[in-house]
């Protein structure tokens, strides 16, 4: 029985989303934006020259950008030898539960609660909710910021005070950062549960522990972020697989991202590095029949928000090289498909994600163009061949 592999490179978008206008996102490109940096020798920041993805091109990257965005990007475009295109979203947000939902059959059918730009951002029943829970007098932050700056900038006083600091951003998402020695990580943990329920019944995607650790001006995140999401609204391919009996895998944050449904092995890591060490070792000792799902989060996580062209390229050539050593040792019948949740343009204005179609790359069934899809065309793919009864949505595209 064959094997099917779901790689998720989170937020390596390849532009050209039909809806991008709606989102401020009309233009954005992350993978032909970075090429053309590395090209222009404005990324050479622990790498030089280029954009050098021999393995991903040799699938059809650079084929798949110019079918998405129409965009070439520089140094890719390589003959394919493998099967590529690029999926269009049709859920109502550029998320990470949006895009992972989708790809596993279920779009979001529900507009998302996002907080406003003002400070406060969060109705005051809210903050005084999360203070009791936290048993603190109060929060701080309360505001849109990114997770570095606003640890810098309110830390000292998280420490002096004890109250945790929330914050949100574009997506709809409710984050909690805590000093894990100070305020204790399993107390943030125990936070986060808490409140959860109270965010999600008002559709707000994630509640996120942001732990981290040091002292004023040498502050630092940990690995031991942790995401409760709301759970999807209807059964996802990992559900549908593991009810028909296909031992399924979840690499990396996959478990957060689908509140550990249809999850029978999880495989958790500090960073992407033992995340792909875990992968080769699935590709070694996963059973016939197994789905294998992993997300790749540092592309979008240390480099996009970021908005570090270079250090996202080092990202991605780092990636490529670890892909080129794996491929040859898929066994016979097994499917690998490469794609992403959303862009996170480095090059783009502001530090949040952005809409864009995202390539499908595929090895182990040949090659060829698979045109412009969908992303349920993801979890319709693989219930084909892992035979399993087609979804609700999706078509398969093999």
């Amino acid at each position: 029985m064959s094997r099917a592999f779901l790689v998720v490179m989170d937020s390596v978008g390849c532009g050209g989303a039909p809806d991008a206008a709606a989102f401020g996102d009309e233009g954005a490109n992350t993978l032909a934006h970075i090429a053309a940096e590395c090209a222009a020798g404005r990324a050479d920041t622990g790498r030089a020259g280029p954009l050098a993805l021999p393995h991903l091109d040799g699938l059809g990257l650079g084929a798949a950008i110019e079918l998405a965005s129409g965009a070439a990007a520089p140094g890719l475009g390589a003959p394919p030898r493998g099967r590529w295109g690029a999926a269009s979203e049709v859920s109502r947000g550029k998320d990470t539960p949006s895009g992972h939902w989708e790809l596993a059959g279920v779009p979001v059918p529900w507009e998302w609660t996002y907080f406003p730009n003002t400070r406060p951002a969060f109705p005051s029943d809210l903050s005084a909710a999360v203070a009791r829970a936290a048993g603190t007098d109060g929060i701080l932050g309360d505001c849109h910021a990114s997770g570095v700056p606003i640890i810098e900038e309110l830390g000292a006083e998280h420490l002096r005070t004890g109250w945790p600091i929330c914050y949100t951003s574009a997506d709809s998402v409710f984050q909690i950062a805590a000093h894990e020695e100070a305020f204790g990580l399993e107390r943030l943990l125990q936070l986060c549960r808490d409140i959860a329920p109270a965010l999600h019944a008002m559709r707000v995607g994630r509640v996120i522990a942001r732990p981290f650790i040091g002292t004023p001006g040498a502050f630092r995140r940990t690995a031991n972020r942790r995401d409760f999401a709301i759970a999807p609204p209807a059964p996802t391919i990992l559900d549908r697989a593991q009810a028909a009996g296909h031992a399924t895998h979840a690499v990396g944050k996959i478990g957060d991202i689908f509140s550990h449904r249809g999850i029978d092995f999880l495989h958790k890591g500090p960073d992407d590095a033992a995340l792909f060490d875990r992968l080769d070792r699935l590709v070694d000792e996963a059973g016939q029949g197994a789905l294998v799902f992993a997300n790749f989060v540092e592309f979008d996580s240390l480099y996009g928000h970021r908005r570090d062209v270079a250090g996202y390229a080092r990202a991605l050539e780092w990636f490529d090289g670890r892909l080129g050593a794996l491929l040859p040792r898929l066994a016979p019948g097994d499917l690998l498909i490469l794609t992403a949740d959303h862009g996170n343009d480095p090059t783009w204005r502001g530090t949040e994600h952005t809409r864009e179609r995202v390539p499908l790359l595929v090895a182990g069934a040949g090659a060829g163009p698979l045109g412009l899809r969908g992303f349920v065309d993801v979890a319709a793919t693989i219930a084909a061949h892992l035979g399993m009864p087609a979804g609700v949505e999706g078509e398969g595209f093999l």
